[in-house]
Order: C-alpha cells, then structure tokens, then sequence
C-alpha cells in the first residue's frame, strides 16, 4: 500500500501514454470532466448548471463505490490485472487521485464563484449562519431544539466506546472535546438523513422568501443543516468544551458479486448484499479544509485508509445535494419544456397492431414519445387475442404502467412471463419489489442466467389472428422507463418481421427455461455471436473496401473499452476505412495516430438529455447494414451481459438515421468535444460554419420546439 500521496510513481513517468490504449478509468474521469464543463457553461440555464454539478458530484461517488473500491482491493489483495493499456493498479489510483484533484477543485470554483452568485442574482440564497438575521436565527434555534435535536445521536469513541460505524456517503461532524477535568474526548455525530441538506427557511422567520420556495416562489433561502446543528453543538455536550467539529464523508465499496449459479435463492442473496453495501470497505474520506492531525489520524486509522484516499476540501462537503435546488419551480431557470412528437401511425393505441403489422416503426426518444410503448404493452394485457406477452426488465423505475400492465394481462388468464434482473447496479432494490409484486400476480418471474446480466431490451407479444398465430416484437437501446425515456436518447423499434419474432421466442426460451441456442437468424446476441459478427463485419469492410475504396463505419454508442474490438477497428483504419465513433462516455480506443488509427474519428456530445443510443452502420460496399440495440463495446457487455442487436431492415427508417439522424449528431459542433490522441477533448466550435447542435435540431425536427 502507499504510505504517501503520489510519491512512489515518477512525475516523468506517464504510464497510460506506453501504448496505442487510453487508460479505462482515466477516460471516464474525463467523460465525467465533460459534464463539469456543462456547468460552467452560462449559455444553459441557471438550475441546469446546478443540475450538472450535481450530477458530477454524484457519478464521482459511484466512481469510486464501484471502480475506485476494485482497484483498492486489488491493491489491497496484491492482486494485479493488467488493463490493456498496462497501468498497474497503483499507477491508475495515482494518476486517478491527480486528475479528481483538479476536478474536485474546479467544482467549488464554479460553485463559489458562479452558481451560487447567480443562483442569489435570481432570488435563491444558501447562506451561512453569519448571514442570517437575529430573527431567522431565532426560528432555526426552535427548529433545532424542536425537530432536529430529538433526533441527534452522538457517539463517543474510546476505550469504553468502539468507533462506530460509518455508513456509506453519509455525513458527520468529528468533534474533538475536552471535559472538566481537561481530558481530551472524541465523539462522531451523524448528520441525520430525515431532513433535506438545504434547509429553506420560511417567510415568517424573517427572510425575504416570499414562502413558495420549493413549490413555486421566486426567491428562496435556503441554510445547510449541518450548519444549523453546528450552531447547537453546545446542546448536545453540556459540560464539555468544543474545540473542533469537522465535517467528513465517507465513500464504501459497494460493488459486490453474487455467483448465482451457487446461490441457493438470488433474490435473498442480492437483498443481503445490497444491506452490506452499507458497510463495505472504506475507499475515500472527504474531509472539510484544516482538519486536526489528531482527528484525521483517528479516523484514518479506525476506516483502514491511507493517506492517498483522504481527499481535503473546501465547505461544502459532497454537492450532489445541490440536486434538491433542481426542485425548485423555476421555469425560466430551466430548459424550456417541450412535447414529445407522436408518430401518426401510434395516435391510436387500439390499431397498434395494424400499424405494425403494416410496417416497422421507430421511434427516437424523448423526441418521439414513449406513450406508445406503454400503449403497445397495455393493449396487449387487454386484447382477447393476445395469448402471450414475454419481457425483459432491467430498471423500470417506481410506479411503473408498464409493470401494472404485465399483472393486469396475468389477471385477464395471458401467459406473462418476465425476466426481472436483480442484479442492476443500485436499482436492485426496486427490482426486488417489482419481482415480488409480478410474482403475486401469477406472473412467471425470472431472474436471468447464471453469471450473465440480461441487458437487452426486448418484449415479445404473441396474437392469434385470422391467418394464424403473429409474433410482434418491441426492441429497445434504452430501458422501458417511462422516466429515463424523458432524458435519455433511445431507438425503439416495433415490428412484426418473422425472423426477428422467432428469434425472440428462441431468445426468451434461452432465458426462461434450458435452451442452449447459440445462433440467430436476425438477431446478434451476446454472449455468444455479438463480438465475433461485429468483428467479422469490421474485417469484411476491410475487404470491400480493399475491392472498392468506399469503407465506411459510424458507431454511436455509450462506451469503446473492449481490446478485441479497438484492435479490429485499428486494422480497418490501417486499411483506409473511415470510421467515425460518437462515443459519449468510456472510449479506450485512441484515435489520430499515424499508422494505426489516423482515420478513425471520436467524438462525444454531453447536452441536455444523456445520449444513450447504441447504432451500428456497415457500408458494406452500398449494401449497407445498420444494427440498434443494448450492447457497447466494452468486454463486460460482450461476455459478462445477455445483449442483443437487431437489424434495422425498414429502407424508410434506415434512411431515417442514416440521412436526417447520425448526420445531424455528427455535424455537432455546439455540444460536441472531439477526442485527441493524447486522450485529451477539446470542445468545437462553429467558427464561420453553421452552428448545428444536434439535441436542439432533433427537438425542432421531431417535436416542433422553437424558442
């Protein structure tokens, strides 16, 4: 283990530039950097900026519950795994720590000297104990005395005492004390979950809130409830005197596995597992700027840290709190809300079938509606005709119509089965509840296959009609989320193709029963085929363009990680085929090196809704092949997840996302940051050609939206 910050790696030495990989987790803290930047950005709306900042806050904790915690047990555990690009264990936590360093500082910069100041010029202060009037301080000392202090426990620590436990992400003073009789005390006082961080205080108490706040107003103020107890402190330890009281943080690994082929019942072994993430090993210790020596050495050594995974900071401590102010009811503060398109042929939830059984149809989240989908779902519960309905679920979300329309057709005497798959990251809990309440009703309630994840987005619904039994088939990149279907960017397509039916009775069978079915007539499916058609895809560009001098790959997707795939793409660049990626997070692949990848393209768009589509398009010498779907490239998806790509065989749709929707994501140049060869972005800019932001020209395209 290190004993220091960073000192046993050279600062000479940049280990992720010895070959043609970018370094994994170095890739995502710049993808995460990406979002940061959106926050400084004064072109978006005010409470968008805090939402950005938010959210950064937030995917650095998962950051390091899930990929941080990994490198530390390795560590840990001497246990190295190389990655493709060579970087040690203890190489990626340096260079890690370095960059989130940088990062962490240029957040408090952007809220202290940006957000806030603006979030005041319009009516929202946060403000410290120092600022508020001796009338508010009065009703934050009823408050406190009233509310808060019931429910206040402090605990002391010493030979009597154990040091408590601290439990993932929350938040606690460490108060240094000394008694009567001059003997040093410690004690940790957790800042209690049961009340909002930012604490509005109403009208009455002599702010200028007009009392709306979080429910409509102009002007809210807002203090910190850790400054409010702070304040009271004295409360809590009468006799005692303070003589400091530090805020901390604490971030635990979180990511377990479950071997499920030896679990005797998965769901009560995720439902333990997920009590443990509570209290796994501690992998970072956020601490507020000039904590006592005496009180960091205590709690480094009770958490089992190391110098190298405490991380000082300025007030406040872990800002994806600022995600309460997104509540408030500021319109003009917002992205200006907007309607999503209804496609003709789905106006008509009771013709549903006759729509698709005429033609595919796709639809383009959140531009187009994700009614229809709830729509197709429901109909089918309620068609006499329906025999059968099969889904996939990974992350549906609370209050589900999809789930309540899956328990109405089990009610109606339909065949329901559902593939529910605990075992997604931090929604397993959520999944726990809706495979309990599916099973309540009759449903036939899957859970996936051992050791594999079911990521494909996949219902089936099979209709008897006049001309025998039809298979109707809704395939997705994104989850059925009502939600998530607002804010991400998703392909949906419905067909009645009856190869593709087949090959979802046939996949579903795989899935629910004993089928060892490893081959597809449409449908590319991991863990079995989808890397080596890809692969096999990416060489035959290879040859065409060998033969005709027109190769030409576009993937837009969520994350390039995976070796076998970055090598087969370095072998088409090296043969002269032109590739663009959009590649909005993780890309291990580097491009613009001469020999290897000089004709490959990466880019990434980080906007308004989080661009989660997966598209694949083959050139294929003019006999062109486009494939949507769940899967990236990354070894995870490949051969850890069931995925699933599907052809896009519609020439109208395929014409529809070859001519009007990559072009446009393509062409990007007001979201749009362009991937280096040093693993750097830099972000475009239109100079003297048009501006085309890609997000903003689908809102206007598909749903009419003008400012």
């Amino acid at each position: 283990m290190m004993n220091g910050e960073a000192a046993e790696v050279p600062p000479q030495d940049n280990p992720e530039k010895r070959n043609e990989y970018i370094n994994r987790e170095l890739s995502w803290v710049r993808f995460n950097r990406r979002v940061l930047d959106e926050a400084f950005d004064k072109s978006k709306p005010l409470l968008e900026r805090v939402r950005f900042a938010a959210i950064f806050a937030n995917n650095l904790d998962e950051f390091f519950m899930i990929r941080v915690s990994g490198l530390v047990r390795q560590l840990k555990n001497g246990v190295v795994s190389l990655p493709p690009d060579g970087m040690t264990p203890l190489e990626q936590l340096v260079a890690i720590r370095k960059a989130i360093a940088s990062d962490a500082k240029r957040l408090l910069e952007c809220w202290h000297g940006e957000l806030q100041p603006e979030l005041r010029e319009n009516g929202i202060e946060i403000l410290n104990f120092r600022q508020i009037s001796e009338k508010q301080g009065h009703f934050l000392d009823r408050y406190f005395k009233n509310e808060i202090f019931p429910t206040l426990t402090p605990l002391a620590f010493d030979p009597g005492h154990p040091f408590p436990h601290i439990s993932n992400l929350s938040l606690s003073f460490a108060l240094a004390l000394r008694d009567e009789k001059g003997h040093e005390r410690f004690a940790r006082l957790k800042i209690p979950e049961s009340f909002p961080r930012l604490f509005q205080i109403p009208p009455e108490s002599g702010s200028k809130d007009d009392g709306m706040g979080l429910r409509g107003s102009r002007t809210a103020t807002f203090v910190w409830l850790e400054d409010i107890i702070e304040a009271n402190l004295s409360a809590l330890f009468p006799g005692m005197t303070i003589e400091g009281a530090v805020l901390f943080r604490v971030t635990r690994d979180t990511d377990f596995e479950i071997e499920s082929d030896e679990a005797e019942d998965l769901l009560h072994s995720i439902r333990e597992n997920v009590e443990k993430r509570r209290f796994g090993l501690a992998v970072r210790l956020q601490t507020e700027r000039g904590v006592p020596k005496r009180i960091r050495e205590i709690l480094t050594r009770n958490l089992e840290l190391d110098t190298f995974q405490v991380y000082s900071t300025e007030f406040p401590v872990g800002l994806s709190s600022l995600m309460q102010l997104y509540s408030l009811d500021r319109p003009e503060l917002k992205y200006p809300p907007f309607t999503p398109g209804m496609r003709r042929e789905t106006r008509d939830r009771h013709k549903i079938f006759d729509a698709v059984r005429e033609r595919d149809i796709l639809l383009y989240h959140p531009y187009d509606s994700f009614k229809p989908v709830v729509d197709f779902i429901c109909e089918s519960s309620r068609d006499p005709d329906v025999l059968a309905i099969k889904q996939t679920l990974y992350r549906v979300g609370a209050n589900s119509p999809i789930v309540d329309a899956l328990k109405d057709a089990c009610s109606r005497g339909k065949q329901v089965a559902a593939l529910v798959e605990l075992k997604a990251r931090f929604d397993e809990e959520n999944n726990i509840g809706w495979a309990r309440a599916l099973e309540s009703a009759g449903v036939h309630v899957v859970y996936g296959l051992p050791g594999l994840k079911t990521h494909a987005k996949i219902c089936l619904v099979v209709r008897r009609e006049k001309d025998g039994i039809r298979r109707y088939v809704h395939l997705g990149t994104g989850n059925y989320n009502a939600v998530t279907a607002g804010i991400y960017t998703d392909f949906g397509l419905f067909t009645a193709n009856p190869d593709i039916g087949a090959d979802a009775s046939d996949l579903f069978n795989v899935l629910t029963g004993y089928s060892a079915l490893k081959e597809y007539r449409k449908l590319l499916v991991a863990p079995h085929t989808l890397r080596r058609e890809i692969i096999s895809r990416i060489d035959r560009e290879i040859s065409r363009h060998a033969e005709s001098g027109d190769g030409r790959l576009i993937f837009k997707l969520n994350a390039v990680s995976d070796k076998e795939s970055i090598d087969a793409l370095y072998r088409a660049s090296r043969a002269g085929v032109e590739i663009d990626l959009q590649v909005r997070g993780i890309c291990c692949l580097r491009p613009g090196v001469a020999g290897l990848s000089e004709n490959i393209r990466v880019s990434s768009i980080v906007g308004r809704f989080l661009e989660h589509t997966r598209a694949f398009y083959f050139r294929n010498g003019g006999d062109g092949e486009l494939y949507l779907g769940s899967a990236d490239l990354m070894t995870r998806n490949l051969d850890r997840r069931v995925e699933c790509l599907f052809p896009v065989e519609s020439p109208e749709i395929r014409r529809e996302i070859m001519d009007s929707i990559l072009p446009a994501h393509l062409a990007d140049n007001v979201q749009c940051r362009e991937l280096g060869p040093d693993g750097a972005y830099a972000k475009l800019a239109p100079g003297d050609a048009p501006a085309v932001d890609s997000q903003r020209a689908m809102l206007e395209l598909r749903c009419g939206l003008r400012e």
